[in-house]
């Protein structure tokens, strides 16, 4: 029986999407798990997996052709079987696709015509020529800043070339190009701002004009969005096993690009795993689920270690000299305010004065965890901090109460029943929390080195976006500072955060007895219209028996 197959939702905030690419046309046989295309969204090219097999009886949108989400993309079923039932009567709008795209390029246009001087001017783009717009690198990003530009006017541009480094609201990212050519003109400046969809640069052939282009350019002007995609679509219409193997998600350390199935990249982000450490076994080199399944991280120890003796030098190298303050004068430093500042500042100052905080505090013991933490690190290749089992007992406690691991909306309550715990990490600019996902299913060893993996990156500013979103509770610790005590504000849309401390050494009563114990001060900050103090409280005491009773988290 033939079956639909329409325009996938890849993210969160996408509305349309652009087919790049057929890389199977009508007739093919499709098995389960093939490519059928590659899909331009709101974020990035991705590849679209196809969840049935028969053959390719019918493509709905063409390639270089946008169509919102739901549209009729394709029609899989048996081999002469007729569809045309599919493509009329009560499916025709779906069928329509195509034609309702044909019109949107002119609908896109039209929006354009509000500023007539850019439509004419995106109308009259020289061929070749692909104009390149800030990006959205993330779901919460508005705008962007240039930090750093790695090609100049006149450099030679490739496909996969890093073009620039801009910082978002939550890091600072590299750029990569999916055009060729030579980069004609840029229109933001190192350290300038500018919103998402705004001209970020001029990409074409060597000695073409676009005079004109750049001045009559519109942010979110529409009709240079299809011109981008168009050009390069037809520059790239290779053999499609050669587009095939050029098309990634992911970058390596070299440059090169790497081929992974969208399961694959799913299960690998999942697990906290680098899709550069691992060999694939599928087609061309392709990672499939199986090479993450079977993935050991053993065989990430190598570049691991190299990738950890280069940061220091990564750091140490722009250090800034010291200041010179003339003595017995007034001197000031302005210091321009980051992107990531300017973010942190904003959600805070939201957080703090629109969530009605409250905090709760307990001292628990924490004998037990240092013996059983010992015990742990004895085991070859195993490395737990006090941290990790905090994160561990979180996720356990979260479980048991999950009015924690929730959220507030203006007419509901969400209750989150999966756990992703997001774990605050201080860098350079700021603050980023990354986040574990499903922590409540990894063990203490797989949090330790997740959680080492991800500070990392994070320090270094490696993080994609897709790791610092989804978090349902968070976890602030700055014990290793020496701080006993101090409290937090959410990270909205969560509803709690957790303070943890120092442990600190001091006299403690035991059985009638004063003794000398190790304690740790954990503060708990609530969002009172979601968490109600006494189910903080009983949140508070299960964490304390899983902290002072370690062995508990095993049953």
């Amino acid at each position: 029986m033939a079956i639909k197959v329409t325009m996938p939702r890849l993210s969160d905030t996408m509305t349309e999407g652009t087919v790049a690419t057929w890389l199977k046309k009508v007739g093919d046989k499709i098995s389960e798990g093939d490519i059928l295309a590659e899909i331009e969204t709101d974020k990035a090219t991705m590849e679209f997996e196809s969840f049935n097999e028969g053959t390719l009886l019918h493509i709905g949108i063409q390639a270089g052709e946008t169509a919102p989400v739901d549209s009729l993309l394709a029609i899989i079923g048996n081999e002469g079987e007729d569809i045309s039932a599919l493509l009329a009567g009560g499916d025709a709008p779906a069928a329509e696709a195509p034609k309702a795209e044909t019109k949107e390029a002119p609908a896109a246009e039209a929006k354009t015509e509000t500023a007539a001087a850019p439509a004419k001017a995106a109308a009259a783009l020289p061929k070749g020529v692909v104009v390149v717009t800030m990006p959205r690198l993330s779901d919460t990003m508005t705008e962007g800043t240039v930090a750093t530009w790695l090609k100049k006017v006149g450099d030679a541009v490739a496909e996969g070339d890093i073009l620039a480094e801009i910082e978002t609201d939550k890091a600072t990212m590299e750029f990569e190009s999916f055009n060729e050519g030579t980069l004609l003109y840029i229109g933001i400046q190192e350290g300038n701002t500018a919103p998402v969809d705004s001209l970020l640069a001029i990409i074409g052939p060597a000695g073409t004009d676009i005079s004109g282009i750049a001045e009559n350019y519109t942010a979110g002007g529409a009709a240079p969005a299809p011109e981008a995609s168009g050009p390069a679509t037809e520059e790239k219409a290779a053999p499609a096993a050669e587009k095939a193997t050029e098309a990634t998600a992911d970058t390596s350390s070299n440059g090169g690009r790497i081929l992974a199935s969208p399961l694959a990249k799913k299960i690998a982000s999942d697990k906290g795993i680098q899709l550069t450490q691992v060999k694939g076994s599928g087609e061309n080199g392709r990672i499939v689920k199986s090479d993450i399944e079977n993935f050991t991280p053993a065989a990430q120890a190598q570049p691991a270690a190299a990738a950890t003796s280069a940061a220091p030098k990564a750091d140490a190298a722009p250090a800034a000299p010291k200041v010179f303050v003339p003595a017995g004068e007034v001197f000031t430093e302005e210091i321009k305010n980051s992107q990531m500042r300017k973010i942190i500042a904003k959600r805070l100052a939201e957080s703090l004065f629109t969530a009605p905080h409250y905090n709760l505090v307990i001292e628990v013991s924490m004998d037990e965890a240092m013996g059983a933490r010992a015990t742990i690190n004895t085991v070859p290749d195993t490395k737990v901090s006090f941290n990790d089992m905090v994160i561990k007992a979180c996720a356990l406690a979260l479980k048991k109460h999950p009015k924690i691991n929730s959220q507030w909306k203006e007419d509901a309550i969400i209750i989150n029943h999966h756990v992703n715990i997001g774990v605050a990490v201080a860098v350079e600019d700021g603050l980023v929390v990354p986040v574990l996902k499903f922590t409540d299913a990894m063990s203490l060893s797989q949090i330790g080195a997740s959680v080492r993996d991800l500070a990392g990156r994070a320090k270094n500013k490696k993080l994609g976006p897709q790791e610092m979103e989804g978090s349902t509770f968070t976890v602030s610790n700055l014990g290793m500072f020496g701080i006993t005590e101090f409290n937090s504000i959410i990270n909205q849309p969560n509803s709690a955060i957790l303070s943890v401390g120092a442990i600190v050494e001091k006299p403690v009563v035991k059985n009638g007895q004063i003794v000398v114990g190790n304690t740790m001060m954990l503060s708990l900050a609530c969002d009172h219209r979601t968490i109600d103090g006494a189910t903080g409280a009983q949140f508070l005491q299960t964490l304390k028996q899983y902290i002072e009773s370690p062995v508990t988290m095993l049953a």
